[in-house]
């Protein structure tokens, strides 16, 4: 009892410097990067909830432990955006992500309110918060768990499982351990577990990171290229590559993936990836075939043989699976819609043929 009494403020006090070690890191170097700013919020977040069982629940400090409390449930919301933004190298989080988190930060604040004003504490809204905590965590589990395979940066895609074990688990068990216990400054059970989960998540997302070069943590904001440029003197595997890809249309495959490339080529897999990633310059595979789907499309929306052949039928005959993907894809890339991309590629045409 007497040693878990000493350890918690040191072990919670180390977690917190070095999260904020993390933050100033972030905020210097990548400030500028979407990913960047949402893991600053989720290591704030994470901090506030570090910080809750420094403050009882009385008149003094009410308010402070209120708003860490507030925040500490929002980690796994933070959790969900940052993989997706991190792992898929994404610029943008689309409106409707943001509106469901922006309503899962509501919840905590209502409850607040309802004490403060009402001396009432909602059972029902506390339950629904620990859900949302849990399918936030889930969510963000899975979504770094199943795009391993089609990240091209190493030291990320080996990071994807430690961070799916420390963050991921960590806020899992930790939500788990509240339900079912009530939160308090006494050493028990609980409180040596949340204890033993602080340093191991800790350790390894300090060690994971930290180890990133700054160049390949995140992708560099702004528009991504339409693909990336060949090296001076391409190897034979990247050569071979393109061959494959620009010539034989391999992306058009349904569910291709850098397994069944490295097949295609008879090459070991890291091999492919070292070229994708080293030479020709992408973070993941899927970007790889988006470049190259992007290409047929862009003729195709330009030729006027085509003018009558439905967009949708375009983006599917290129590889795409949806309408939903190609057109973020695109959009990405090109700044505006498909349609508005053909009539524009149209209007060229017509002043060309006026000016001959």
């Amino acid at each position: 009892m007497t040693a878990l009494l000493i350890l918690d403020p040191m072990i919670r006090g180390g977690a917190i410097a070095l999260f904020l070690l993390w933050i100033a890191i972030l905020a210097r170097d990548h400030h500028d990067v979407l990913a960047a700013r949402v893991a600053i919020a989720m290591n704030l977040s994470i901090i506030a909830y570090l910080l809750v069982p420094i403050f009882r629940i009385d008149d003094a400090a009410r308010l402070p432990y209120a708003i860490c409390d507030a925040l500490s449930v929002m980690v796994p919301a933070w959790f969900w955006l940052f993989v997706r933004l991190w792992f898929d190298d994404q610029q943008r989080i689309g409106w409707r992500s943001w509106l469901l988190v922006a309503a899962f930060g509501m919840l905590p604040l209502i409850q607040i309110a309802l004490v403060a004003s009402l001396d009432w504490f909602s059972v029902e809204l506390w339950v629904l918060v620990r859900i949302g905590m849990f399918a936030f965590a889930v969510a963000g589990m899975w979504i770094a768990w199943r795009g391993r395979a089609n990240d091209l940066i190493e030291a990320r895609r080996g990071f994807r499982v430690a961070l799916v074990c420390a963050i991921g688990g960590f806020i899992l068990l930790a939500t788990f351990i509240e339900m079912f216990h009530n939160r308090d400054a006494s050493p028990d059970l609980g409180r040596s577990l949340i204890l033993i989960a602080i340093v191991i998540a800790t350790f390894i997302v300090s060690v994971g990171l930290y180890r990133f070069r700054l160049a390949e943590l995140f992708a560099a904001p702004g528009p991504q290229p339409k693909r990336a440029e060949p090296a001076a003197a391409p190897s034979p595997l990247a050569q071979r590559l393109r061959a494959v890809m620009a010539e034989e249309r391999a992306y058009r495959a349904e569910g291709f993936s850098i397994a069944m490339l490295a097949a295609r080529l008879g090459e070991p897999e890291y091999r492919v990836r070292r070229a994708i990633n080293g030479e020709m310059g992408f973070r993941n595979f899927t970007a790889f075939l988006n470049g190259f789907r992007l290409d047929e499309i862009r003729a195709a929306l330009a030729d006027p043989a085509q003018r009558e052949v439905p967009i949708l039928t375009i983006a599917l005959d290129a590889g795409f699976g949806s309408l939903g993907p190609f057109n973020r894809a695109f959009r990405d890339a090109e700044g505006m819609t498909p349609t508005d991309y053909r009539a524009r590629a149209a209007a060229a045409r017509l002043g060309d043929s006026e000016i001959g």
